[in-house]
């Protein structure tokens, strides 16, 4: 069974919808979960927000944050992952920035993705080191890797 299917039979359990804010992988995460029959049910919206100005207008991420850490940090996925929850009537998001490739930096590596999930008034940040494995490699990582995220915060969401 593949993660979204799995995610679906969960959300379905749980009576919750999902929504995604998502940057370097351009929508991934949206088109895995609706790519399952019956994805309605836990798919509520999804945001692709490749831009700063994205991020700023569709899901509230403070310039401030952006100028103070940079689009692909820890701080921005949890201002993505809070603005998808607040600007959706999902009860949970998950959100990803990062750096697919080619390029990166010294300080923000090639395959370096941040990412955020935010569940009620509670939200989490991790950030994977994918390494340069190219760009299509590093944004399926990411894909299954924010999938895996929204598996593991749903199932200990209390059923409704």
């Amino acid at each position: 069974m593949s993660l979204a299917a799995e995610l679906l039979e969960l959300t379905a359990q749980k009576g919750v919808m999902v929504a995604t804010a998502e940057s370097c992988t351009g929508g991934m995460v949206a088109a895995a979960l609706t790519d399952v029959p019956g994805s309605s049910a836990m798919m509520e919206r999804g945001f692709v927000t490749y831009t700063n100005q994205a991020k700023i207008d569709m899901l509230g991420v403070l310039p401030a944050t952006l100028e103070a850490h940079g689009a692909v940090s820890e701080e921005v996925a949890r201002e993505m992952a809070v603005g998808a929850l607040t600007h959706s009537a999902a009860q949970v998001a998950v959100a990803i920035t990062g750096i697919a490739g080619p390029g990166g930096s010294e300080h923000k590596p090639e395959g370096r993705v941040c990412f955020g999930v935010a569940v009620g008034d509670g939200a989490w940040v991790e950030t994977q080191e994918f390494g340069a494995l190219g760009r299509d490699k590093v944004r399926l990582s990411a894909r299954d890797h924010a999938l895996r995220l929204l598996r593991d915060a749903v199932q200990k969401m209390p059923s409704k």
